[in-house]
């Protein structure tokens, strides 16, 4: 893959300490009218890497483009060194239809590095492999859970690649869940490619979620920090955990959820995350976590039919770096109620009803208020 000067966009240069938009042809319509992406281009004033920061590839997550979109307007961020590309929407066709999906169907995530001559997604894909990626040195691509569901912030890296490693670390996020990521994604194309590259999952669809977008600002910063472009200290996380391996509760039954877990709680084996129950309330099946385990994520619809996901969880193992289930809940409990690790644990529960307790069966309750009746009666007679 040839490398492109970040700084040099046809007849665009961007000077030393100099900003600007262009916009990156990546289709047509079917009136023939050509379909832009803007990139926002940052260059700093001496030499150094190029990090594209890349959102809404699956057009309906909208997380990123909201953190991308306060990173353009930061004037707070003065870049030393480098260059920046910031892309807002990558998927032009997926978000203007609010669907994570291409209009021929297809996941662009799975098309890359693609190819001039392919499909729709595939060319589209080839274009943005080789003007953004083929352009920087490193790269963050900003996601969020799929439909109905929510994530806690969590950056998804190939650990086993050194660069790509110490990038995710840097990131400064407290879960790191390791994989190469699937064929055909951006990420784990662009790290064959020699270009180091991770993800932030937070947060759902159709949204701009403060608090995540407020992680995923920070973990940008930290890696401009780490990368030497920005001359800002790194904000450290309150602890870091490297999840090696990750496991589905699913459905037995159709019902409707009872949550005791959101999104970022940590459970013991054979904790409760959940309870099935029917449209009455009577209990069907209590969902228990198979191991010591953080919940990366949660379906956040309550009707549910067999099969369908419940709770993602990532497996705590004592051979991983960082701490287990109790130094977790330990380091979470020294932290003040309005640090960004605790509002995200409530901000991202508000969309279903958490409680520690099973609900109470209806059938259980009217069962105990006839034997209630039968005891009250006895003590009138007496």
């Amino acid at each position: 893959m040839s490398t492109l000067l970040p700084h040099v966009w046809g007849e665009v240069m961007v000077p030393p300490g100099g900003a600007t938009e262009v916009s990156l042809a990546v289709s047509e319509s079917y009136s023939g009218l050509t379909l832009p992406i803007p990139v926002f281009v940052r260059r700093g004033s001496e030499p150094g890497p190029a990090l594209f920061v890349t959102a809404a590839l699956h057009g309906d997550e909208l997380n990123g483009t909201g953190a991308v979109r306060q990173l353009i307007a930061d004037s707070t961020l003065h870049l030393a060194r480098g260059t920046l590309l910031l892309v807002p929407v990558l998927n032009l066709l997926g978000f203007d239809r609010h669907s994570r999906y291409l209009p021929d169907r297809r996941d662009l995530n799975r098309c890359f590095p693609g190819a001039a001559s392919g499909s729709l997604a595939s060319r589209m894909a080839s274009i943005i492999f080789q003007e953004i990626v083929g352009r920087c040195d490193f790269g963050v691509d900003l996601h969020t859970a799929a439909v109905r569901r929510t994530n806690f912030p969590n950056v998804r890296a190939d650990l086993s690649e050194p660069r790509v490693a110490e990038l995710a670390r840097a990131f400064g996020s407290s879960i790191i869940v390791d994989g190469e990521g699937p064929d055909g994604s951006l990420r784990r194309e662009a790290c064959r490619a020699g270009k180091p590259t991770i993800i932030l999952e937070g947060g759902e669809v159709w949204k701009v979620e403060p608090s995540v977008v407020e992680y995923a600002v920070r973990g940008v910063k930290n890696v401009l920090s780490h990368l030497g472009m920005i001359e800002e200290p790194a904000v450290e996380p309150p602890y870091q955990v490297e999840v090696r391996q990750t496991t589905w509760v699913r459905a037995d039954h159709g019902g409707f959820l009872h949550m005791h877990v959101g999104p970022g709680d940590t459970v013991r084996a054979g904790a409760p995350l959940a309870t099935n129950t029917s449209l009455a309330g009577s209990v069907i099946e209590v969902f228990r976590s198979p191991v010591d385990a953080v919940v990366l994520g949660t379906v956040t619809l309550p009707s549910i039919a067999p099969g369908d996901p419940i709770c993602h969880l990532g497996v705590l193992e004592k051979s991983q770096p960082g701490p287990g289930a109790r130094g977790i809940d330990r380091r979470r409990g020294e932290l003040p109620d309005d640090h960004l690790q605790n509002r995200l644990l409530g901000d991202l529960a508000t969309n279903m009803i958490v409680t520690d307790e099973p609900p109470i069966d209806p059938l259980t309750l009217a069962a105990d208020d006839d034997e209630t009746d039968e005891g009250m009666g006895h003590e009138e007679d007496t």
